[in-house]
């Protein structure tokens, strides 16, 4: 099974000029935890509640006139749709994040969780391995 047989591919996604606000109204709109950030749709960095708590808010920062380019990570790790859905999985394990853009020809077209991965029958094993990877304690965030 392929990733393009399970991404989302209706995705919202910030400007990496857009406040760090912004960043957390559209995460509570949609009931996310990360969103892609990209100059047209070319995907350019990703940013998490994750990092709004820590890169942001609790240094005291204005999250009303702080950018999302400010926090992002700019070293996104990336699936394109033929990827397998096992080696997606894989790629979340070892760099322990739950999401990974799609990408093709330079534009995000999607994103897979582990949650989708791990709804297919096929692929819990690969889910349930990669949780396990993600929730171990990891290196500090910058």
């Amino acid at each position: 099974m392929k990733v393009r047989d399970i991404m989302t591919k209706e995705i919202a996604s910030l400007r990496s000029d857009d406040t760090i606000e912004h960043a957390a109204q559209l995460m509570k709109q949609y009931n996310c935890g990360s969103l892609p950030v990209c100059t047209q749709d070319k995907l350019i960095g990703i940013v998490t509640d994750r990092d709004i708590a820590v890169r942001s808010v609790a240094t005291g920062e204005d999250v009303t006139s702080r950018r999302v380019g400010d926090i992002m990570t700019n070293d996104v790790v990336f699936a394109n749709p033929e990827t397998d859905v096992n080696d997606a999985a894989r790629i979340m394990s070892d760099r322990q994040i739950r999401r990974l853009p799609v990408v093709e020809n330079n534009s995000l077209i999607g994103i897979v969780a582990l949650g989708d991965i791990s709804l297919e029958p096929k692929c819990q094993d690969s889910a349930e391995d990669a949780l396990k990877n993600i929730s171990k304690p990891g290196a500090s965030i910058r």
